[in-house]
């Protein structure tokens, strides 16, 4: 079984991709049990100046921290026939588990009995997991406890929350909603990842401290693609440096972004070249990025050269100020090699939007001109993914 939560210690802004470098994952329990002594203090401090910075930095005017709709919580791949998982985010903690029929339910984490983490050495036996403290069963379909060894006599009451779930174009996403009786958008299916005309080829992750909603913003903030995306990739993310390569030509970038008629999406386009020499336009791409609810992107691209590929990218709040945010590449097997190249550059890009999105505040009601309408309106549609019974920034226990 495998635990997949962010520990304090783990929780600096960082990123990770499929072509090297460690995961936070990957830091085990024994390294943390061994280092604990070290780390108090400082895992202490870190907490506190981060609960002041965030105080600092307007948290007054914070939306609430979990917006309504789907979420993508982990990789398909990562979880195996009869394999459990335990993850905390959305203020909530959850027992992932896949059955022997190879469907995903996803049930509270904690038993009711004496309060074991059954994503934590819980068993699946069938449909159900059993607790691993006194081998408890709940049914994965509706959460009811099925059977307790030691009574005859189960009482029909004891459940655990069972929550609703999909998988689909390579992920686990999980259905959170404070109004109960809203039902579920669909998630559409990519035909191409479906019948394997694209594959897998790669991802990146990354650690964000910010508010979730600011993240997708970017996508109706026309006026940063030049700002912040203009000089080449090859003068680096987190820190861009002046040299040779870095000089031999820009990006331009030409973007729209509007609402669709179905209220949880919306719709970026992207049109992409670098000027080689400032003068000549190459690589150019064109990119539709479908914005499905608060936290899921379908991208869509095209390049006359490379061909059709896909990103799916999906960000998951950890803590109410802290985002987890992957990227899945799909592709043409043909173009694996220069796909790496892709997801460096991709990952460079994001790391410069992490440069603002790490030491920025939230600004309720900015100074905006004229033409930055997109901003107006996008804010408007991403409302609709609060509602009266959103739980607050102030009002979540930031146990951290």
């Amino acid at each position: 079984m495998e635990q997949n939560t962010i520990r304090p210690q783990r929780v600096k802004p960082s990123h990770t991709n499929s072509m090297g470098g460690g995961r936070l994952d990957d830091v085990g329990d024994a390294q943390i049990r061994n280092s604990e002594e070290n780390l108090r203090c400082k895992n202490k401090q870190f907490a506190i100046n981060r609960l002041r910075k965030n105080k600092a930095v307007g948290s007054k005017d914070l939306p609430p921290p979990y917006p309504n709709g789907w979420y993508g919580i982990l990789e398909s791949s990562k979880l195996k026939t009869g394999e459990s998982i335990y993850i905390s985010c959305l203020g909530q903690h959850f027992v992932v588990f896949r059955s022997q029929s190879n469907k995903v339910f996803i049930l509270d984490a904690y038993c009711p009995h004496l309060g074991a983490n059954m994503g934590m050495g819980g068993r699946v036996i069938g449909d159900n997991i059993e607790c691993p403290f006194h081998q408890w069963s709940f049914r994965g379909t509706d959460g009811v406890c099925t059977n307790i060894p030691y009574t005859s006599c189960v009482p029909p009451a004891i459940k655990v929350k069972k929550w609703i779930s999909n998988e689909t174009n390579g992920l686990i996403f999980v259905w959170y909603n404070v109004e109960e009786m809203e039902q579920p958008w669909t998630i559409p299916i990519s035909n191409e990842v479906a019948t394997n005309k694209m594959v897998y080829l790669g991802r990146n992750e990354f650690y964000v401290n910010c508010h979730i909603q600011e993240i997708p913003e970017n996508g109706a903030d026309l006026a940063h693609f030049t700002a912040i995306h203009n000089k080449s990739f090859l003068a680096g993310g987190f820190d861009l440096k002046e040299n040779f390569l870095s000089n031999l030509g820009h990006h331009d970038w030409q973007a729209s972004w509007s609402p669709s008629e179905e209220k949880h999406i919306a719709e970026v386009k992207l049109s992409h070249s670098f000027v080689l020499f400032n003068k000549f336009h190459c690589l150019q791409m064109k990119v539709i990025g479908k914005q499905l609810g608060p936290a899921y992107v379908h991208l869509f691209l095209r390049s006359p050269i490379l061909g059709d590929f896909q990103i799916f990218q999906t960000i998951t709040p950890v803590e109410p100020l802290l985002q987890k945010v992957v990227h899945r590449f799909y592709a043409s097997r043909s173009i694996a090699p220069i796909m790496k190249i892709l997801i460096c550059a991709e990952s460079i890009m994001f790391e410069r939007d992490m440069n603002v999105w790490n030491y920025k505040m939230y600004r309720n009601n900015p100074l905006l001109v004229h033409e930055e309408s997109s901003l107006k309106r996008f804010r408007k549609w991403y409302s609709n993914f609060y509602s009266a019974n959103s739980k607050t920034y102030q009002g979540n226990n930031m146990n951290w």
